[in-house]
């Protein structure tokens, strides 16, 4: 009996210094150690970056240590937060992947500077450089994962910067806004015909910020396109109601339903069999994005893969979340075992 409870307390012991999952040989409590000296900000650095009007200062946060596996989230918008992000760290964490939060130069918790010239596709890609160089990340464990316009974001730093990357993750977001404009139309014309009337001629008189415009933009295309759980989750109406509209606007349009703005023509549709390092494209049934032209992109990188999301729309890792979850994690696992 005594040797059964020594051999017990031996088994507990173990499982607490157990390994992480994910053919990480990090410890839980290697992965929970801080890597910064004196007084802990709960993973919290601001990373200074240069650009061609000055200095300026962007959030960022850590969560866990794993020298094998670091991801870094790219939110989009332009200029919404990570916080509608925050869904990641009930997963990514358990799975003994390193994560960092991330807000990008003009978003809520980043500076934001008033010069128009640093919103740019080229400038936010050289910001993204010098967040990866400030966190140490490298060819040997650097996952980018973009979401929307974080997916743009990271097609273009693949396109630049990708021997730096282990692996790419594209969510929700096609290689052409053209293509996407496109495809938004086609939604848009299974909309009923008042409603699409309505719509148009406060479009036509420019009343994008119109209370009622807003309401029915929310409430017909939003809730089923954007994000179809019943009530929207706490991170992802913070990240709503931070949005930095001028840059938003300056670059998107005015909203998700109505695309212009600096990246209206932006097309990299013939450059994607430039990306080679292993990339995930995932799109989902009801996104804004068109799932079958995910698909078609998956088969023009290099070394593609693709994840389908059957109840998900724009925000699938909220909507569709397990299916989304699952299928980003065995894409990471499979990356670093060497799949």
């Amino acid at each position: 009996m005594k040797k059964f409870l020594f051999l017990s307390l031996l088994a507990l012991i173990g499982l607490a210094s157990c390994r992480q999952k994910g053919g990480s040989n990090t410890t839980v409590g290697e992965y929970f150690a801080p890597i910064d000296s004196g007084v802990q900000v709960a993973g919290i650095k601001m990373v200074s970056i240069q650009t061609p009007v000055g200095k300026f200062r962007v959030w960022t946060k850590r969560f866990g240590n794993n020298p094998r596996i670091k991801v870094l989230l790219l939110h989009g918008g332009p200029a919404m937060t990570h916080e509608y992000m925050e869904c990641f760290e009930s997963f990514f964490p358990k799975e003994g992947f390193e994560m960092i939060e991330y807000d990008q130069l003009g978003s809520f918790y980043s500076d934001q500077p008033r010069d128009s010239s640093l919103w740019t596709v080229p400038r936010f890609v050289d910001e993204v450089e010098q967040v990866r160089k400030a966190l140490n990340l490298d060819s040997s464990n650097f996952y980018l994962l973009g979401n929307s316009w974080g997916g743009i974001l990271a097609m273009e730093y693949a396109l630049k910067y990708q021997k730096n990357l282990k692996g790419l993750i594209v969510c929700n977001m096609m290689a052409s806004i053209p293509a996407y404009e496109k495809y938004n139309a086609v939604l848009r014309s299974q909309m009923r015909k008042s409603l699409v009337d309505s719509l148009q001629a406060y479009e036509a008189k420019g009343q994008y910020n119109d209370p009622t415009y807003q309401d029915l933009v929310f409430r017909e295309y939003y809730n089923k396109h954007l994000c179809r759980l019943p009530e929207w989750p706490d991170p992802a109406m913070r990240a709503i109601k931070h949005v930095n509209n001028d840059i938003y606007v300056m670059m998107q349009g005015p909203s998700e339903f109505k695309t212009g703005g600096r990246l209206l023509h932006w097309d990299i549709s013939k450059r994607l069999g430039e990306i080679t390092v292993p990339t995930l494209m995932e799109g989902a049934r009801y996104d804004t994005m068109d799932p079958k032209y995910m698909e078609w992109m998956s088969k023009q990188v290099k070394n593609g893969q693709y994840l389908y999301c059957p109840n998900g729309s724009h925000l699938s890792m909220w909507d569709d979340q397990q299916v989304f979850m699952n299928g980003v994690i065995k894409f990471i696992k499979g990356v670093d075992e060497g799949k």
